[in-house]
Formats: C-alpha cells, structure tokens, sequence
C-alpha cells in the first residue's frame, strides 16, 4: 500500500509539473513588449442591486466583451501550445498547417483589446436595461506576460416604468394598435429595458400583420422615454407612429386574384413564356373556383392548390394565412422551391394579387442502396435495396413508393448454431395528401394531413430450420397539429404469417420450447394502432423533450362478436387460422439537456405492457419486446437479454438471442461531449429488461414479479460518434454491471471485472457499431 501511494504521489507532482510547464511554455514564444491576454472580469458596486440581478448583469456584461481569450482546458490553453510549437507552414496543406490552424489557435494579446470600447459597450448596455446613470471604468493587471483587464461598473438605480400610454389619432392603424394594447410587454413597474420595447414594436407590428397591413414595419413605431415627470427614478413611456411613416404602412390590403404556377422555372419567365403580372384575359382560361393555375400542361389537378391554399377572393391579409399557405404547399412534397409575391392590382381599393410561383421537385426517382452491416448477436451481412418514387401519382402530389430488398446475415462467432438469415422482400406504398374518408376532415395546421395505404410481402430463410411468408397490409392517417404534435391513426393493420418449410431439426428442437415453436406457427394479426408523438427539440432550449405514445389492439371486436376465448377451448379461426387478440401499449419518453455548446445529457425511459386475452393465450412472437443491443441495453447482445432472470445460455441451439417478453421496463442515460469538430465521445449507462406475463415452464424466472427490480439488467460504456454531417458511425464499448440470470447474491458484477483477463474481455466487453445515435 505504501508503495502504491507512493507512486500516487509521484504521479500527482509529474502531471502538476507537466502542466505548470505547459502553461508557463506559451508566454515564452511571445515577443518583446507582447503580454497574453487572459481575459476580463466585471465588477459591480452597486449596494441597492439584488444578488441576482448583480450576477446576471455581471453575466451579460462579460458575454459582450472582446475578444474572447484563448480556449482552455483545466486550466491549460492546449489549443495556444499547438500553435506556438508548429511550424510557420508554406502551404495551406500539411501537418504544420493542420496543427497549426486546425487545432491550434493564434494567441488573444492585449494589444487586441481595445478597453474604450469594451468599456463603452458596457455603459450602453447598463444604459439599454434602465441604469440611465451608469459609468466605468478599466484597470489592467499584468504578471508575468500575462495580462487581464478588470472593468468597474457603477450603474446607479435603475429606473422603473410609472406609465405607459398608446398616443391616440383617428388613423386606421392606429385604431387597430389601439385594439392591441391589452397584450403589451410594457408593464407599469417594470424595469425599463430596451430589449423589451424592441419586442413590443414586433408584437404590434405582428398584430397588424394579421389585421391587413402588409407593408407596416416595426420601425414605424417609436417608443419615447420620459424621465423628468417623474421622481425616485421612475420613467414614463409614449408609444406612437412615428411622423414619416409612409402612407403605404398605414393601408388595409385585401387579396384581388390568387394566381398559381405549379411548373414555374425562372428560365421560362426570362424567355417570356410566362408573364407575371398577368392580365384579365390571359387568366381567364385558367380559372378553377376563386383562383387560377396556370398550368398549360395540366401536370397538377387544380383541387389540390384549392385545398392548400388559405386566400381567397376578398379575403383580409393577414400573415397566418400568409405562412400557412407557404408552409402546406411545401410539405405536399412535390415543389423543390416556393415562392410568393404581392403585386397591387388597384391601389385604391388597396387590394394586391398573390402569385404562388412553384418549381417542382424531379416527379420520378430511383434509388439503388447498398449497406453493410454488423450486430451485437455476433452477425454480420449486407442488404440491397431498389427503391422507386413517383411524387405526382394521379396528378394531385400523391406519392407512390415501391422497394424490392434482399438481405443476408450470417453468422461471426458467438452461439453455437444461430444458422444464418436471408430476408427478400416488396413493399409499396401510396400517400395521398387528404384525408380520405366518409367524413370531413378539416385541418387548419400548417402540415397537409396524409392518407397512407401500404402493401408489402417478406421472404424469410433461417438456413436448417425453417422459411417464413409474411404479408402486411395497412390504411390509416397521419397528421399533424404543429410542427410538434403528430397523430399516426392506423385503421387497420394487418399481417399474415404462413411457414413455408419447417426442417426435422427444428421440429425436434422447438417441441422443446413452446415459444420456439410459436415462432413457425401461423399467425393472423389485424386492429387499429394509434401513435402520439410530442416533441419541442427544434428549439434551441436548454432543455427539451420527446414522448411517443403508441397503442396496438389487435383481434378486439372480433373477438367481442363471436365469443373468442381459448381458455375455455373457445379458440376461433379465420380462413383456418387463429387470429390474434391482445392490448399493447408503449411509451417512449426522452430528455436533453445541453449544458454548453459543446456538451450535453441525453436520457430516455421506455415502458411497455402487451397483454394477450380472449382469442390469444400469448402475445405474437413479432409484436413481443425484446431488449439488449445497439440501441438498448448495450452491455447485452441484441436479443439476448431476458426474459426476467431466465438465463437464455441454458436453451439449445444457440437461440437464445431470440428472447422476448410482454412488459418491458428500460431506463438510459449518455453523456455526450464534443472533443474535435466531427469526433464526439460519450459516457453511459442503461438499465432494463423484458418478462412474461404468464408463466412459461420452458423459461423459469420469465413471468414479471415484486422481484422485477432485482432483475433488471445493468450495464455501462464509453463511445465514440464520428458525425460526417451526411451520417453518424457510433461505436460503444459496453460491459455488464449487473447480470439477472446469475444468481441473487452474485448479480452484481464489480468483483469480477478483470481488464487483464482476455477470456473475461471477450465475454464481457461488447462492441456495438452502429449509425445514429441511439436516442
């Protein structure tokens, strides 16, 4: 022990030396009179300042100084030393100019700061947020050729807002201001803030928007600030039009004609094909309804545009419709870019024309894909898919899809005997942007609602033991409110699951395991399923969400109407073939939170619960969970982990990496941290497992308890992302912390991790590779 901390000890003074010295190397390389600037800090004095007002004045303040000082880390500027040690390089190529300009970075002197200005930013800034009497000052303090710049802020009392009044004419526009003024930012009391008024001229300015005034701008307003009708530092504000505002701002504007180009190209227009603005006569052949289409061709069904489009004939301007319009056009999927002008047709009765210049995306694609592969079940293969897209099908931006795919995996180690996999397969499907049904279904979102029917059929052969048929077949909607809820309504889903051949070997094997045997039976599965997806992480929060809801009942009326209970041998069929009956639930909920730029926390919680009943004594073997992999817990191969604290190594055949369960419980969490442009690391951890909610004497342990939480799988890792922007490659190293199907007593693992031992590292250390992140 002595000697262990010993070598501790030497240890700590060998780095503490090597970063003293890397720290004190970079001034040597400055020049004569030069001192490295090491930043600024700001001081308040100030005894009638809150504690926090005090530090989030401090904060803005130091944001808006420049220059930033060179980078560090832990105290060091690493970035600093690769710069001062590469070489002066001839070429804008090369290590020397890699290291030099790519991951190093040129050192902040103090002669780059200039102090007057910095000075003054901070003075107008107090100034901006209400302290009307603040003055600083700035002292420099040197050592060492290092130099850091302390600035003194004496702001005075802030002013408080006493009143605020909206100057009255007889103008239309000001009218309608006048009827805005009940959701102004500007609060009697308040902290006078400059950043706050620039708001509230954006709130009327976006409220006349809607009333009509398309050509108003907030720079028609002016807020005016009074100080001296008021003591004890109160300010009074005055918001009014300001004398020039141009008489075109203070116009209603109504729509005359909507004009639509649903095959615009600007190459045309140049050459004269098309006229914009275009006269009476010239549109009148184009007519459909309250607007025209000026599609000689007729590529595009006129209906389609009358749907999306939000103006109509003598309709008020207002910006909602404006950008619903804009934003529906672009997700029919069809136009690459859209475009939307307003040319005034009678400046009178101030009315302008809206044009809607469209340029369509290539109607037909063909897409050839090849992939390569690997998996943590020890499989690797590849996969080749021929995918066609026809994005005007019927003329009305229906989008017909249809893939035909091979794919192979065979096996690199691992269990004895898995077999290897090929898959072959066809699907179509086609998505008609409208929701066709018996109803009427009004949308009133910026996202066209889709109706989406789908057919597809798979080939299956597990090489010695059995071929699958399986056919699918949807019709549902999909819509959504906003850009952050989503609803995915199936009506009806349905799969159909026959066995081609079974070989011997897997009939003496699967008479050991009902659930193997499951796996070629013959299957009939169709009901609604029903997704809720909510999600805000476009914004640029610090925090933000995920949730995605989905419910799957198959077989339920059915199984109402004719009494279905195989329990009571009440087992009914259809075409010969029982049909599947059962309630499935699944949530998926994911948190993120970026701490810096640079640096974030990502976490998730899966629950699920799938219960057979009626007609279905277990859940189908493809509608089960399963858990361990890339994605999951990744100290597990896919697959492989659970049911409970059944141990799966004790199956024959090597199947044990087709485990699967009706609840399934799983909790992650990934640190993730940006070391160098494209190259990002992370910590994590994952917890989880799947169990049965019936007994199966096949599989002891499997059926969900009071013991669940002693079974829950635990496992933890580091990784590496290489984010090429046009795709992800993730590689995380993993290893089990908690294993269920080991003994109570002996589930923990800590005590037997053994990096030394290679045996120990083959089993235990897991290697998933993989794209994307894994939530």
């Amino acid at each position: 022990m002595k000697n262990k901390l010993s070598i501790y000890f030497r240890y700590l003074c060998a780095s503490g030396f090597a970063a003293t010295s890397l720290s004190c190397s970079n001034t040597k390389f400055l020049k004569e009179g030069q001192m490295l600037y090491t930043g600024a800090e700001v001081k308040i004095e100030n005894d009638t300042l809150s504690k926090k007002e005090r530090k989030d004045l401090q904060t803005a303040l130091e944001a808006n100084l420049t220059p930033k000082p060179n980078s560090t880390f832990l105290g060091l500027r690493p970035k600093l030393y690769f710069y001062n040690i590469a070489k002066e390089p001839k070429k804008e190529k090369g290590f020397n100019y890699w290291l030099k300009y790519k991951m190093g970075e040129k050192p902040v002197l103090l002669s780059d700061v200039d102090r007057e200005f910095n000075k003054d930013i901070i003075q107008n800034y107090s100034e901006n947020k209400g302290y009307f009497n603040a003055r600083a000052t700035y002292d420099t303090v040197s050592k060492n050729k290092k130099a850091q710049v302390i600035y003194t802020l004496r702001p005075g009392s802030r002013y408080l807002i006493s009143n605020v009044k909206f100057q009255k004419d007889s103008s239309l526009v000001n009218k309608e201001i006048q009827n805005l003024t009940d959701k102004t930012f500007l609060k009697n009391n308040d902290p006078f803030d400059l950043d706050v008024i620039k708001n509230e001229r954006e709130r009327i300015d976006n409220g006349l928007k809607e009333r009509g005034f398309y050509y108003f701008h907030p720079d028609n307003i002016i807020v005016q600030a009074d100080s001296t009708v008021s003591k004890n530092h109160k300010v009074e504000l005055n918001v009014k039009l300001k004398d020039d505002t141009p008489d075109l701002s203070t116009q209603q504007f109504s729509i005359d004609k909507v004009i639509v180009f649903p095959t615009y190209n600007i190459q045309d227009v140049r050459n004269g094909k098309y006229k914009i603005p275009m006269d009476a006569d010239s549109l009148s052949k184009y007519a459909y309804k309250d607007i025209y289409v000026i599609d000689p061709q007729h590529k595009f069904k006129p209906k389609i545009f009358d749907r999306a489009l939000y103006f109509k004939k003598g309709d008020l301007y207002n910006r909602t419709n404006h950008n619903l319009t804009l934003n529906r056009l672009i997700s029919l999927g069809v136009f690459k870019f859209v475009k939307n002008e307003f040319i005034t047709s009678d400046s009178l009765q101030h009315k302008f024309d809206t044009y809607y210049l469209l340029t369509p995306r290539e109607i037909q694609s063909l897409r050839l894909e090849a992939l390569g592969r690997t998996n943590s079940a020890n499989y690797a293969g590849s996969e080749l898919n021929l995918n066609w897209t026809h994005r005007n099908f019927f003329r009305g931006a229906e989008q017909f899809k249809a893939a035909v795919y091979g794919a192979f995996d065979f096996q690199m180690g691992g269990p004895e005997n898995a077999k290897n996999l090929f898959r072959a397969g066809t699907n179509v499907q086609l998505s008609i942007p409208r929701i066709v049904a018996p109803f009427r279904f009004n949308s009133s979102s910026a996202f066209v609602p889709r109706t989406n029917i789908t057919l597809g059929y798979e080939f299956q052969n597990r090489t010695e033991y059995y071929t699958l048929n399986t056919f699918t077949g949807s019709f549902g909607y999909v819509w959504k409110e906003n850009a952050r809820k989503e609803h995915d309504l199936k009506i009806l889903d349905v799969t159909y699951v026959s066995p081609a051949k079974v070989t011997e070997l897997y009939k003496e094997i699967s008479a050991k395991s009902e659930a193997m045997q499951r796996v070629v039976d013959k299957q009939l599965i169709f009901g609604p399923t029903y997704s809720y997806t909510y999600t805000n992480t476009m914004l640029s929060k610090p925090t933000t969400i995920y949730y995605k809801g989905t419910l799957d009942l198959a077989g339920n009326i059915t199984g109402l109407v004719t009494g279905a209970n195989v329990r009571d041998g009440k087992e009914k069929t259809i075409f010969g073939v029982p049909f599947s009956q059962y309630a499935k639930i699944e949530n998926d909920f994911r948190l993120y939170h970026k701490f810096t730029e640079k640096t974030s926390l990502a976490t998730r919680f899966i629950a699920g619960l799938a219960y057979p009943y009626g007609n279905s004594e277990h859940i189908p073997f493809s509608k089960q969970f399963f858990s361990g992999g890339s994605n999951s817990v990744r100290a597990f191969r896919a697959r492989t982990l659970g049911p409970g604290s059944f141990d799966p190594r004790t199956i024959e055949a090597g199947y044990y990496f087709d485990q699967s369960g009706d609840i399934k419980l799983e909790l992650n969490a990934e640190y993730r941290a940006n070391l160098y442009k494209f190259l990002n690391v992370a910590v994590f951890a994952d917890a989880g497992n799947v169990w049965l909610i019936n007994e199966d004497a096949d599989r002891p342990g499997a059926k969900f308890s009071k013991e669940f939480l002693s079974e829950v799988a635990v496992g933890a890792g580091v990784g590496l992302r290489l984010d090429f922007s046009i795709l992800i490659l993730r590689l995380d190293l993993a290893m089990p912390l908690r294993v269920p199907y080991y003994e109570k007593k002996d589930r923990w693992t800590f005590d037997r991790i053994n990096f030394g031992d290679s045996n120990w590292r083959k089993d235990n250390l897991i290697l998933n590779i993989a794209i994307g992140y894994p939530f």
